[in-house]
């Protein structure tokens, strides 16, 4: 399953987009948010798919916007396609078509337009287990790129440039998006959001991902959340070997005072649960981190655009060169 986010014409929205559908969302509450992500969350108690977004369903697209680029978002491991609309969201309202993906029986959940549902069974850290998953990631981006000519929906049809495709991606989704590069020439450019780019989670920088060992020679973003001292993803084997061996255009980035969950929609969510559930706020912190959650949402749309901007579209970006001082961003390298 994909979704497809673009800018939608003034005036004419359409009915709210859900951010989950019903089996989804249900599956979501009762095992994902938990199980998966951990997130501490009391079953019942969030209604999951009628979160309001900014979101419209099936809007005519905006003319106005001209030919889109397209970006591909990849989530993370346990986590829906829906797990980061903040991001994909303001992604498409800069002028990009992007589609998301859901991965089917390795996305923690996956409802269908007949309302079957199917979920992730049988999750394995194991070195044979991981080479499949990402397989298979590498293999629907792939797919779901073959069929992008055919896409007529709201007004799509000859407004998609896939001469300019990018990937950007969650944790796994990271990952996937180097991977998929590294498979697949027709993606221009990369953004890996905190994802280690390894086969052994269990054992670090044991087994590293072949694009990892290999780097590329495409415009690629590393972005880190800001861990605890030695947990910082900008100090593992897999980045260092990455930067050591891609040829392109690169940037390593820290997110200051950010966590994990940071790049995902726990960043805007979890604040406006926490006062109504009663949840700790250093269970909150070690989730999200420390940085205003607004701060957090604009630096990550400032950057990632601005990244998609610069080489799938030619404008300047220059602040990715020279980090800007009102955003809390360092650069690793």
């Amino acid at each position: 399953m994909v979704s497809l986010f673009y800018p939608a014409a003034a005036g004419r929205p359409g009915p709210a987009a859900p951010y989950m559908l019903e089996r989804a969302a249900a599956h979501f509450d009762a095992v994902t948010a938990d199980d998966y992500l951990g997130l501490g969350l009391p079953a019942g108690r969030v209604d999951w798919a009628r979160i309001r977004t900014d979101v419209a369903l099936n809007a005519p697209v905006d003319r106005r916007a001209g030919r889109l680029p397209v970006v591909l978002w990849s989530p993370g491991l346990g986590e829906p396609r829906t797990w980061s609309t903040t991001l994909v969201s303001a992604l498409a309202s800069a002028g990009y078509l992007v589609v998301t993906i859901d991965n089917t029986g390795e996305s923690p959940e996956v409802e269908f337009p007949d309302g079957r549902l199917v979920v992730l069974e049988g999750a394995e850290p194991t070195v044979p287990w991981v080479t499949r998953m990402m397989a298979t990631r590498v293999a629907d981006t792939s797919f779901v790129l073959d069929q992008l000519p055919a896409v007529t929906a709201a007004g799509l049809h000859g407004r998609v440039d896939l001469s300019a495709i990018g990937m950007a991606g969650h944790s796994a989704g990271g990952y996937t998006a180097a991977a998929a590069m590294l498979a697949d020439r027709r993606i221009d450019a990369g953004v890996n959001l905190d994802g280690l780019m390894e086969l052994d989670p269990l054992r670090p920088g044991a087994v590293l991902a072949p694009v990892a060992e290999r780097g590329l020679d495409r415009p690629f973003l590393l972005m880190g959340s800001d861990g605890p001292a030695g947990e910082n993803i900008t100090d593992s084997p897999s980045w260092a070997s990455f930067w050591a061996h891609s040829t392109g255009w690169k940037a390593d980035f820290t997110l200051l005072g950010s966590r994990h969950a940071s790049f995902t929609d726990a960043e805007v969510l979890l604040p406006q649960l926490a006062g109504p559930l009663r949840l700790d706020p250093e269970a909150v912190r070690d989730d999200i981190g420390t940085l205003d959650p607004a701060l957090a949402v604009r630096t990550q749309s400032r950057y990632v655009t601005g990244f998609f901007d610069r080489f799938l579209r030619g404008r300047d970006g220059a602040f990715l060169d020279e980090p800007e001082p009102a955003f809390p961003i360092a650069r690793a390298g």
